[in-house]
């Protein structure tokens, strides 16, 4: 067997913040769907690892439904609808795409989606019949018999807006309903005859806009339960009996919610009551979910349960009661201090032994059943990313953990863990450091547990890692403390919290954890006060936090701010002895574009680089910290040489070695990216304008003049806007080195690069990521694992080697390459093909 090139090992993300985003595939072993930006990924609750990702919408994908077998059986089929306006129809096999039908018509963006199987009335013929609601104010209905998707008709509902749909069978019969729930408070009712849905009855009672209906059939009667902004749940009880069969005293309740319809030439009448009022959430009741039916050593089980989330921070499982048939509140889950405007939507899973919930901040909050205790549900770890672009990310020092920081204003770690009696390897987010007010920029890394970081503010801001944080990656990592805190202060911080209204991480020592008096801890919590703290608890973890213990108690204390430039920060880097610091901020102007460098020491300004006229993206110091490079919206680069200084009394000096202007630039457009070879010969640009390019050689022991240093390579062209270069610091085995590209579009390129003699056989193609193991958009940053430990080692005996990488589609990667594979490659032309 040949074992492959490239491969996903980890991805981390979370579903978009929408309602409906998520669906759960019924029966043992089903695989959770959820979107996440224009994605759709294929998560295993129980392995906890993404199987896929299934991209193919150009915008967020709003809504997607697993469609339920008939023998409830995991499905093969799911539905997803998104902004770009169309539903995609996938057909999966072994957990891939065998299929991907798209369906256009809408003419704004879908956010509901419901798909059922029915025999068709025509031949009997199974088919998929769908229903999707757009912001067009459309309701449109689709059917699948055999390979193609037939649009059937459009239901109008004018100035009104659905916002949720579902489809069903009515009982005893073969005629499909469809409830849709508006934004007129009510809940309309279609039934199909004659294949045209049409209208047969609406339901009054909530007093808001209806968020979310479900079917579910218990014995000859289907119930259909509704969910509304005004925090009620209710419960409709649809009977269906024979014309002749209408009692004359019928109550006019019954007469008002009645309907008739044919079924195979006969009229059929069918009476809807209320069956029951739930009122348990203080907010918005975003979603409801029945569960489902199972099988369980080959019995079909059937239990009525109901889901419920809500803006109030909680779900709720409800049940009625077996002895008086009352529906009361079963479980209540949820209630963080963090989750501040609750979730958006919830699932059954495994057999309903698991429920999950979808936060309004994009995390996802997993529970299991106690075996011993059926009423009692704990908390388990479940995928978790950002809810926003990620911008930037870095491996530590020691290629241990990463660390990523994202629009969506947090900043996160990730590590790996392996579980006591499995050999199987998993990663996790297992702290997140910053959670900030302005949206995050950039990072680096000063040493193993220090970080410095950027964001849409003037200001820099530097991180350590607390003692709590430290001795749980010990026993997550299964590592020696000792080994870890062997250069720390024995009186560095337990902890960190944000105080009130306040954007800096604060400190928490030992002595700062003692309970308040009953005084002072009245007064902190008074109105007069204002919000409260949310104080730091530690914790000894023996594997991953979950969702709960990441919000409030996994921050990092600042410990240092820098300030000096006048506007928001755009990009920083750390040189390789972590003794100084590059940043820039965003610039229109050449004073702004300054370059400022920082002591790690003294945390003082050394220099500023004055040379851009424009916004420096990026900035790379080479492996020997001889050179600083960086590269502009401007379209040029600037080579800046460290000038070294006998006396200690002054810091490094850097003055301008060598760079580009409008004349000796190669590249057209923004250069996005650069990085060096790690023998700091060459370094690498890529550009908006489709180019790669080699620059060099840089020796640092002969002066060059300026303007001297020019491509020494072939232009690579890849055909799509370069966003992100990174160069392996280890050479594959033909000694060459090997470049990983990352573009506008999602997908990432290994090349390999040597100088020759001959310019049209210097790069070489190796692989590409396909469909599914590409980014959905444009990737940020692409960064290898530090291969330090292993520098003892000779290159030869590495086999894998490992980068990250991260995009816009709110998602990160951890991707491992065989190297020794990657000698069986072909060259490519200058132009990439």
């Amino acid at each position: 067997m040949v074992a492959p090139v490239l491969e996903v090992s980890h991805v981390f993300c979370c579903p978009n913040r929408v309602r409906g985003a998520l669906s759960w595939n019924c029966g043992s072993g089903g695989l959770l769907a959820f979107g996440t930006s224009c994605s759709v990924v294929l998560y295993d609750p129980q392995k906890k690892a993404v199987i896929n990702n299934l991209n193919g919408h150009t915008a967020r994908v709003n809504c997607l439904q697993w469609i339920r077998r008939l023998d409830y059986t995991p499905s093969s089929e799911l539905v997803s609808g998104g902004s770009d306006n169309r539903l995609i129809y996938w057909e999966i096999e072994n957990n891939q795409v065998l299929k991907a039908v798209r369906l256009q018509g809408h003419e704004g963006p879908v956010y509901a989606v419901h798909a059922i199987y029915q025999s068709d009335p025509s031949d009997g013929v199974l088919r998929t019949l769908i229903a999707s609601a757009a912001s067009d104010s459309t309701v449109r209905i689709w059917s699948k018999k055999g390979p193609e998707v037939k649009y059937l008709e459009t239901l109008n509902f004018g100035d009104g807006c659905v916002l949720t749909v579902c489809l069903s069978v009515l009982p005893e019969t073969n005629v499909p309903i469809l409830a849709c729930g508006d934004d007129d408070c009510q809940i309309h009712l279609f039934v199909q005859q004659d294949d045209q849905f049409q209208k047969v009855l609406y339901l009054c009672g909530h007093e808001d806009w209806i968020r979310g209906v479900e079917w579910a059939t218990f014995g000859r009667d289907l119930f259909l339960a509704s969910c509304s902004q005004d925090c009620l749940i209710r419960i409709w009880r649809l009977c269906v009996n024979p014309t002749s069969s209408e009692a004359e005293d019928d109550s006019l309740k019954l007469k008002e919610n009645t309907f008739t319809f044919q079924d195979e030439g006969i009229s059929i009448t069918a009476a809807v009551t209320l069956e029951t009022l739930l009122a348990g959430h203080e907010n918005w009741v975003n979603a409801i979910h029945w569960q489902p039916p199972f099988y369980k050593d080959g019995v079909l089980q059937q239990q009525v349960r109901l889901l419920s989330v809500s803006m109030d921070k909680t779900m709720i499982l409800w049940a009625p009661d077996e002895e008086s048939g009352v529906w009361l509140e079963q479980v209540r889950v949820g209630e963080v201090g963090g989750n501040t405007l609750g979730f958006y939507d919830c699932q059954f899973g495994e057999n309903g032994t698991m429920i999950i919930a979808h936060a309004f901040h994009g995390a996802l909050h997993l529970w299991k059943q106690s075996k011993i205790n059926r009423r009692q549900w704990t908390p388990d770890l479940v995928i978790s990313g950002h809810f926003d672009g990620v911008q930037d990310l870095v491996w530590d020092p020691e290629g241990e953990f990463i660390i990523t920081t994202s629009t969506d204003q947090t900043t996160r770690l990730f590590a790996p863990w392996k579980k006591k009696g499995q050999s199987q390897v998993t990663w996790h987010e297992i702290a997140r450091p910053q959670i900030h007010g302005y949206d995050l920029k950039c990072l680096a890394m000063i040493d193993r547990f220090q970080f410095v970081s950027g964001a849409d503010e003037k200001v820099l801001r530097v991180f350590s890692a607390p003692r709590n944080f430290v001795e749980n990656f010990s026993t997550i990592s299964m590592q020696s403390l000792d080994h870890l805190l062997c250069d720390e202060d024995p009186d560095f911080p337990e902890g960190a919290t944000v105080p009130a209204l306040g954007l800096s991480n604060k400190a928490i020592f030992q002595g700062d954890m003692d309970p308040l008096p009953y005084e002072e801890d009245a007064l902190l919590i008074s109105p007069a006060f204002g919000y409260p703290d949310v104080m730091f608890q530690p914790a000894i973890l023996s594997e991953p936090p979950t969702e709960d213990h990441l919000l409030q108690n996994t921050l990092w204390p600042e410990v240092q701010k820098l300030y000096g430039h006048g506007y928001e920060i755009f990009c920083v880097a750390c040189n390789n002895s972590k003794t100084l610091l590059a940043s820039a901020c965003k610039a229109a102007q050449k004073e702004h574009a300054a370059i400022i460098l920082w002591s790690t020491v003294s945390w003082k300004q050394v220099q500023s680089l004055v040379f851009h006229t424009l916004t420096v993206t990026q900035m790379a110091f080479s492996p020997d910290d001889k050179f600083l490079l960086a590269v502009s919206r401007d379209r040029t680069w600037s080579l800046w040489k460290r000038q070294d200084v006998t006396s200690p009394e002054f810091d490094p000096f850097f003055s301008l070695f060598a760079f580009t202007n409008k004349i000796t630039s190669v590249h057209s457009r923004i250069i996005w990216s650069c990085d060096w070879s790690p023998d700091s010969k060459y370094f690498f640009t890529g550009s908006r304008d489709k180019k790669v390019v080699v620059w060099g050689e840089c020796n640092s022991n002969n002066d060059l003049m300026e303007r001297s240093i020019g491509p020494c390579s072939s232009i690579l062209d890849l055909g799509s806007s370069v966003t992100a270069v990174s160069v392996c610091p280890v050479l594959d085995p033909a000694q060459r080195y090997v470049v990983a590209v990352g573009l506008e579009n999602g997908k990432i390129c290994l090349y390999s690069w040597q100088k020759t003699n001959q310019e049209v056989n210097d790069w070489t193609r190796c692989i590409e990521t396909t469909s599914s193991q590409s980014h959905a958009l444009g990737i940020r940053r692409i960064s290898w694992k530090s291969c330090s430990r292993n520098a003892g080692k000779r290159q030869e005996g590495i086999e894998w080697l490992h980068f990250a990488s991260c995009g816009e589609d709110h998602t990160v990667k951890i991707y491992r390459v065989n190297r020794c594979a990657l000698a069986g490659s072909t060259t490519t032309n200058p132009d990439g093909s």
